[in-house]
């Protein structure tokens, strides 16, 4: 898949994400809104990994992407963007109602840095 592909793709994604997040809460919405969160990272991720690697820089996880992302001045808040890894990491690994209510209140700050780093990939050519 091309960047250009992958990030269109992410920008629908964050489309849905943020739909979701403008429903009144339920424990539907908060599970949907949660696994939005999943795949928008996933795709944040790839997006960025595709536009290193265009840059020639090669990353192989996350965390190294968001660092190589942070040096580059793609993202402004390094420790931000390794809460949101963290935040991933608890919500595929790990369900717990009291968990699944703190992720849910941190997933508009979620949203917009992933808006802001597709944003920067797509401004930064």
């Amino acid at each position: 898949m091309s960047l250009k592909d992958r990030l269109s793709e992410l920008e629908k994604c964050l489309k849905k994400f943020e739909e979701v997040l403008s429903l009144e809460k339920d424990d539907v919405v908060r599970d949907s809104a949660i696994k939005r969160f999943e795949l928008c990272f996933e795709l944040s991720w790839k997006t960025l990994k595709d536009f290193l690697t265009e840059e020639g820089i090669l990353c192989r996880s996350p965390k190294s992407c968001l660092k190589e992302a942070f040096s580059m001045g793609l993202i402004q808040d390094e420790d931000e963007w390794l809460s949101i890894l963290e935040d991933r990491n608890l919500s595929v690994h790990t369900y717990d109602e009291a968990l699944a209510e703190e992720l849910y209140n941190r997933l508009p700050d979620h949203l917009k840095a992933m808006k802001n780093l597709a944003k920067a990939i797509k401004s930064f050519k």
